[in-house]
């Protein structure tokens, strides 16, 4: 299969519109499941309906007729497909088989339809009976050390059974509860706790009618949370400045027509979205802020020596913060001439982004992975947070951080204790409610479980969701030391990579899509999720299961966690069939958050967790919100400089793809069709390495440890980056990624950052 080679070629219309309608239709009719599909989706993210299974942006009070986005089409039907993977598909496919096919292949071959356990003598997954796997799995946990095994949860988890999942994990014995927050926010939950004393963004939907400018860092929101594109399409529409940096153009934050508008899809032309676009290094962004900062502290003291209002809210300084001094002292003496060299930008569009800050009242600053995963992600989250402070642009209408997360209840899977780290979770509470004495060592983060894997210290892991084997770093070093696990358990909607890398004993276990009805004992369930904006609301399944043989995740993660424990003081039973009891002890637990949770959980809107920053109280060490003065402006302190031929990769997803679930092997956005293995280069570099459009080559990852890391077959396509960054796709890849290569503090590994080589293709 080919690439379309032209810059030219690229996507030239706006996001949304017609191309974003034939995008939902395409995939309707590919699911084979148009007419259900089209019933059910207009109940999704609405006050009676269900979440979307997509991404994590809020659902408002008063929703749109039609409040789903194209990315969030494409993941109900999905969910919804005819095609079926029942047992006499595994009787027909070993694994053997099953591991030459494509990852997309794999998925789309439908959804999972009974519990199976792998046979070894035939290579493949047989079915097998609820009660007889619940038991096998739990007497293979009571056979070994509870920190050899690891519970991982990719996010898509209601609260009520993310709660379950931590609790049972716990009383096994481990705090090894790793989560996809490790793989992509974990730099936000570290940066924003330290600097203003809770993990998580301040802002909510009604914060964006009250902002008068907007920052973008890292994030594209086309791609990843398109159902914002509404909220920035009605700001842009008042007048209120979008300032983005990232290093590609994407379509979503250049224009955008509403495909559920009559008018904007009949009249020509789109809102423009960003009115600024500054396309940075990669792994500029730290300077860039810190350019910002100097600029309006320059501003400050121009005012100051005129006599004129300050620019800086000292008042709020003064109040608020601390560490003030010491980063001002920073920002005067870095020179401009570093900062240009470091983010790739003139002196000029710094000060011009300034201008916009100085002028603003109110600000919102929206950041995605492109700024958390790298090296210093946890330094681009406090820089973005010192920025907001030379104004005080938190903890008042229409300011503050806002982290986009991804996966639908990932920030509310670590809400209700999801998290490797103790100190996070009130296991003295969880102590006293259930009567028992809760590890209290420290867990294994993501990076931590698969380092742990490759040495034979993990002897079990589970998947709450998700596709590990495809999604971590140094692939090729993760796969084979998979092969040796005891135990692996899968709980997922459909087939992925990681369920035909197994180990000696694997389960495969299908559970309900939050889309479908969930009926306990004749009754129908409900489940609740957390919102990117820290809004909980709940959710109830429309469409008709998949099979009568699936379970619930949270009848699921009873069952085994009743075959493993002994008699506790939990009734897993009555828990698995009544998700209300489950909220109860939810609220008993979290009070604070989560008070009368079933009263509250149908609020329209959303019931918003209190967060403390939000009213300028600072529960950090010092008791303020904190300035940092940054380490270090380099991209990566600990690779030497790089070398003529070096580049840097950063990965990302096309618009047919949500984490590692790959709808088709286009992305229109970009001109790619028909495969995944491209290489974006900037034409300069093309011509400086002796390459050409279309080239064959391969990457080389320049690693520290020496170790052999290369990906062969990709292609070259000549596009508008920054020169000396490159671009690929997740997760196509990780291999190139080490597992040392990650985020300092947060371990987030660094994706938007790997020091590479182009090797050319030998002739045949």
């Amino acid at each position: 299969m080919s690439t379309t080679h032209k810059e030219s070629d690229a996507y030239q219309n706006a996001s949304g519109g017609w191309g974003s309608v034939k995008a939902v239709a395409s995939i309707l009719i590919q699911e084979k499941a148009p007419v259900e599909t089209s019933r059910v989706l207009i109940h999704q993210n609405k006050p009676d309906g269900f979440m979307c299974v997509s991404c994590s942006w809020a659902k408002p009070a008063h929703p749109h007729r039609f409040e789903f986005c194209e990315n969030g089409a494409k993941a109900t039907a999905w969910d919804l497909t005819s095609r079926r993977v029942d047992p006499g598909f595994f009787q027909q496919h070993t694994l053997a088989e099953l591991e030459q096919w494509h990852d997309h292949e794999l998925e789309d071959a439908g959804r999972l339809c009974a519990p199976m356990r792998w046979d070894a003598a035939q290579n493949k997954y047989v079915e097998v009976a609820w009660e007889d796997a619940f038991a096998e799995i739990g007497r293979e946990l009571r056979a070994m050390e509870p920190d050899a095994a690891v519970f991982y949860t990719s996010g898509r988890a209601s609260l009520e059974t993310a709660y379950m999942y931590q609790l049972f994990a716990r009383m096994y014995g481990t705090n090894n509860l790793p989560d996809s927050s490790n793989m992509c926010h974990e730099s936000t939950s570290v940066g924003l706790k330290a600097a203003i004393g809770v993990g998580v963004g301040t802002i909510t939907l009604d914060d964006f009618k009250h902002t008068d400018l907007m920052f973008f860092f890292g994030q594209n929101v086309g791609t990843n949370s398109p159902r914002m594109l509404h909220d920035l399409q009605e700001a842009r529409e008042r007048g209120v400045p979008i300032i983005t940096f990232n290093p590609i153009r994407e379509p979503g934050l250049v224009s955008f027509v509403n495909p559920q508008s009559p008018t904007q899809m009949l009249k020509p032309g789109a809102t423009q979205i960003s009115t600024q676009y500054h396309q940075l290094k990669v792994g500029g962004d730290s300077a860039a802020i810190v350019g910002i900062c100097k600029a309006v502290i320059e501003a400050d003291s121009r005012a100051q020596a005129e006599g004129a209002s300050r620019i800086l809210d000292t008042a709020f300084i003064e109040e608020h913060t601390t560490g003030f001094d010491d980063f001002a002292r920073y920002v005067r003496d870095v020179s401009w001439e570093e900062l240009e060299q470091r983010c790739g930008l003139p002196r000029a569009a710094l000060t011009e982004a300034a201008d916009e800050y100085i002028r603003a009242k109110a600000v919102i600053i929206h950041f995605g992975m492109g700024l958390t995963q790298h090296r210093m992600g946890v330094q681009n989250v406090r820089m973005v947070v010192n920025l907001l402070l030379l104004r005080g642009n938190i903890g008042k209408p229409g300011a503050g951080p806002s982290p986009i997360r991804g996966h639908s209840n990932v920030q509310g899977q670590r809400t209700v204790g999801v998290t490797e780290k103790p100190e996070l979770a009130p296991l003295d509470k969880l102590a006293s409610q259930y009567h028992f004495e809760p590890p209290r060592d420290k867990g294994m983060a993501t990076v931590d479980a698969c380092q742990g894997v490759i040495d034979g210290r993990v002897r079990a892991m589970f998947q709450l969701g998700g596709n590990l084997v495809r999604s971590v770093p140094d692939r090729y070093a993760i796969e084979p030391a998979w092969r040796k696990l005891r135990l692996t358990v899968n709980i997922a909607t459909k087939l992925n990579r990681s369920h035909l890398v197994h180990g000696e004993v694997s389960y495969l276990l299908p559970c309900l899509s939050r889309i479908e009805i969930d009926e306990r004992m004749g009754n129908a369930q409900a489940v609740a999720m957390e919102d990117s904006t820290g809004c909980m609301h709940g959710s109830r399944g429309v469409a008709h299961p998949a099979s009568d043989r699936l379970l619930s995740e949270p009848a699921i993660v009873a069952g085994i966690a009743k075959a493993t424990l002994d008699p506790a003081s939990v009734d897993w039973d009555a828990w698995s069939n009544d998700y209300a009891l489950v909220r109860d002890a939810i609220a008993e637990t979290y009070p604070d958050i989560f008070h009368d949770f079933n009263a509250r959980m149908w609020t329209p809107g959303g019931f918003h967790r209190p967060l403390a920053a939000r009213e300028r109280k600072w529960k950090t060490e010092s008791g303020k919100a904190e300035f940092m003065t940054p380490e270090t402006l380099h991209e990566d302190p600990d690779m030497p400089e790089r070398g003529p031929d070096d580049l840097r990769l950063f990965t990302v997803r096309s618009d047919s793809q949500f984490n590692t679930t790959i709808y088709t092997l286009d992305d229109r956005f970009r001109g790619v069709h028909g495969t995944r293995m491209v290489i974006l280069m900037n034409q300069q570099d093309i011509e400086r390495q002796g390459l050409e459009a279309d080239a064959e080559v391969s990457l080389e990852a320049v690693s520290p440890d020496g170790k052999n890391r290369r990906v062969d077959g990709f292609r070259i396509m000549p596009f508008d980056l920054p020169a000396g960054c490159i671009a690929g796709y997740y997760p196509e890849c990780n291999p190139l990624i080490p597992l040392s290569h990650h985020a300092k503090e947060s371990k987030v590994p660094a994706a938007k950052a790997i020091p590479v080589r182009i090797v050319k293709a030998r002739p045949a």
